[in-house]
């Protein structure tokens, strides 16, 4: 980088006599975080981490007001303009007595009127939002994953029933309504929930909510997860084009579906497809990736091979 392009420091870094390093990093350094990562601005080196602690602990009312680095004061729900039960005003100054019984009093006046839907909503929409976005939802799953279970609240199905149990058969049942390659079991890891639960749930789902919205929950199928599983597999497109074409050939011979697994008949395919080729893989592989067990994968082996 040429001399005119050097950044000029108008003051020295606290971070440059912990991490300058005159071996990696420029003549003329420039020292400055940036996503958590100490980096030079004039060569991009990076030089080292900036590492966050953990906050000291709060004992009485005195240090909660000292040590508060932010609070909310608007909701996505509900009344938008949080009243906070605070000493000082948005200047920091401290308020006098007759202001602090008011805002004292107005704060619990709002909390009052607050219903428990809208409790329910300031708890369950991060949550919704954060297994979304583990799960590379895209927007308009997570628009009908959250209409599904706005209907649930409504309807007061979550009392004594478990709010992360709806909220994930929610996702689901929006990814089976728009035909989205994702398993109950990925749902299930990303919100650290029993399967039983989430079955629980969705089964009411598809029983009451479903219906009266006239959406439509359709199972998952082999032609979606198998080009899931290739791309998992890191597979060519021509390996999946013909594992999909060898299980509709055998669809047309007349193979029975019922009662087993889409996952095992797609994992099948792959196998078979890749296994005379250079991009072969174990059994032990692709049952990882399938996440079903190798004599699963063995059995619809030879329930293909039989009908081929």
């Amino acid at each position: 980088m040429g001399d005119k392009y050097k950044i000029k420091r108008k003051y020295k870094s606290p971070y440059e006599e912990d991490y300058f390093n005159e071996e990696k990093c420029c003549s003329q350094p420039s020292i400055s975080l940036n996503d958590g990562q100490i980096i030079c601005s004039n060569c991009g080196c990076v030089l080292g981490k900036d590492l966050v602690e953990d906050q000291r602990r709060a004992y009485n009312v005195k240090d909660v007001n000292e040590r508060i680095h932010n609070s909310p004061r608007w909701r996505q729900f509900g009344p938008r303009t949080i009243i906070p039960n605070t000493i000082v005003d948005s200047k920091g100054q401290t308020l006098e007595p007759q202001s602090k019984r008011l805002f004292m009093r107005l704060s619990k006046i709002q909390n009052s009127l607050i219903t428990s839907i809208e409790r329910n909503f300031w708890e369950s929409k991060p949550k919704l939002d954060l297994y979304a976005s583990k799960l590379n939802l895209p927007e308009y799953i997570k628009e009908t994953a959250w209409k599904l279970y706005t209907s649930v609240v409504k309807k007061k199905m979550t009392m004594g029933r478990s709010i992360e149990g709806f909220i994930a058969a929610s996702i689901y049942a929006a990814i089976r309504i728009h035909e989205f390659p994702r398993l109950l079991k990925d749902v299930c890891d990303v919100s650290m929930i029993n399967q039983r639960s989430v079955i629980k749930s969705l089964g009411l789902l598809n029983r009451t909510i479903l219906p009266e919205l006239s959406l439509n929950y359709k199972p998952i199928t082999f032609e979606q997860l198998i080009f899931k599983f290739g791309n998992d597999l890191y597979l060519s497109m021509e390996i999946q084009k013909k594992a999909f074409e060898l299980l509709s050939k055998v669809k047309s011979n007349g193979i029975s579906y019922i009662g087993k697994d889409p996952k095992g008949f797609a994992a099948s395919a792959l196998y078979i497809a890749a296994k005379k080729t250079s991009e072969c893989k174990n059994q032990s592989e692709i049952a990882k990736i399938a996440k079903i067990t190798e004599v699963t994968l063995r059995n619809r082996v030879k329930d293909i091979t039989n009908k081929l």
